[in-house]
């Protein structure tokens, strides 16, 4: 699914780019994953678990793009991938209300409103799908994350104890949100 370019004014009076992926952004989009994984313990991947190819890369931007069910938006900001997010809907029927949204932004790029830009584009393609409720988790400990997600409408609906073992050998739950829409 496509998103069509947009732009956006960032907190600090910069511009940035609100657009899909391009096979030329393959590359790239793997030097941005390695570096988010890097910067923090909040994802759930490792930095040295982002093996995959320019190739797999640009596989995977192809087929999102083309999916009827999912849609990735990057961030770029003078000519930089700052952040990136996606909204996965489900295909089958009994859970066909609900879609999965999940996001990523470089440090240096944090609070300059880029994540509630992003929770607002994802809403609005959400909406124009049919999807009645957004659905997130995150890593406990991840209190920048529980804010932006609070603020932008999201109550927690449970938590998996034990889900992630994090780099220095501690256990922290899993922390699932919902916003219905």
């Amino acid at each position: 699914m496509i998103y069509e370019p947009k732009e956006i004014h960032l907190k600090d009076g910069r511009k940035a780019v609100f657009r899909s992926p391009l096979p030329k952004d393959a590359a790239a989009l793997l030097v941005f994953l390695r570096d988010i994984c890097a910067e923090t313990d909040n994802l759930l991947r490792m930095a040295d678990e982002c093996t995959e190819t320019v190739e797999q890369e640009l596989m995977f931007i192809t087929n999102l793009n083309a999916a009827s069910y999912a849609q990735m938006i990057i961030c770029e900001i003078d000519g930089e991938i700052a952040g990136n997010c996606q909204v996965t809907f489900n295909t089958r029927k009994k859970i066909a209300h609900r879609a999965e949204i999940a996001l990523g932004i470089r440090r240096k790029y944090w609070n300059l409103g880029i994540g509630k830009a992003f929770f607002t584009a994802m809403e609005e393609t959400a909406r124009e799908y049919g999807a009645e409720l957004l659905e997130l988790s995150y890593i406990e400990g991840n209190e920048r994350g529980r804010i932006l997600y609070e603020k932008c409408g999201f109550e927690v609906v449970a938590e998996r104890p034990n889900a992630f073992l994090q780099p220095d050998g501690h256990f922290a739950a899993e922390i699932m949100m919902q916003k219905k829409l």
